[in-house]
C-alpha cells in the first residue's frame, strides 16, 4: 500500500507555498489593491491596534498556504490525466482555486455581507496563488 506522502517533492510544496505568500505581498500592496481592500474592511491604518499581531498573522498564513499546497500536491500525484507541465498545474490550480476557494469565501461573504469588491479581490487572489503554486507542483513532480 503507498502513502499518501510517499510521492510529494516537498522542496516543490514549500516553494508554491512561498511563491503564493510573495503573490500576497504583491496583490495587497499599494501597487495592486491594497486602497481597495483597506476601505472594504474599514481599516484606520493610523489606529496603532491595526497592527498588532501582524507576525502571526503572517506565520499563520504561511502555515496555511503551505496546506494548500500539501493538499494540491496530493491531487497531483493522485488525479489520473495530471501531467508534469505548467497547462496541468494551471488548469488543477484554476480548478481548486475556483471550486474550492473561491467558492468557500463567497458563501462566507454573502452571510456576512461584505462588498463584491472584497470578494472578487480575496478570490482572484486565492485563484491567482492555486493557479501558481499549481503549475510549480505539477512542473516540479
Amino acid at each position: 500500500m503507498v502513502n499518501l506522502f510517499d510521492y510529494i517533492n516537498w522542496i516543490a510544496v514549500i516553494a508554491a507555498a512561498l511563491a503564493y505568500f510573495m503573490l500576497g505581498a504583491l496583490w495587497y500592496s499599494k501597487l495592486l489593491f491594497a486602497k481597495r481592500w483597506i476601505a472594504d474592511l474599514k481599516i484606520d491604518v493610523n489606529n496603532p491596534d491595526a497592527k498588532k499581531g501582524m507576525g502571526m498573522m503572517f506565520g499563520g498564513s504561511l502555515v496555511l498556504m503551505f496546506v494548500q499546497c500539501l493538499a494540491l500536491a496530493i491531487l497531483a500525484g493522485r488525479i489520473e490525466g495530471i501531467t508534469n507541465t505548467w497547462i496541468s498545474g494551471a488548469k488543477l490550480g484554476a480548478l481548486t482555486g475556483c471550486c474550492f476557494c473561491a467558492a468557500s469565501v463567497g458563501v462566507n461573504y454573502l452571510y456576512e455581507k461584505k462588498p463584491v469588491s472584497l470578494f472578487l479581490i480575496n478570490a482572484a487572489y486565492a485563484i491567482a496563488g492555486n493557479i501558481i503554486a499549481g503549475i510549480i507542483i505539477c512542473c516540479w513532480q
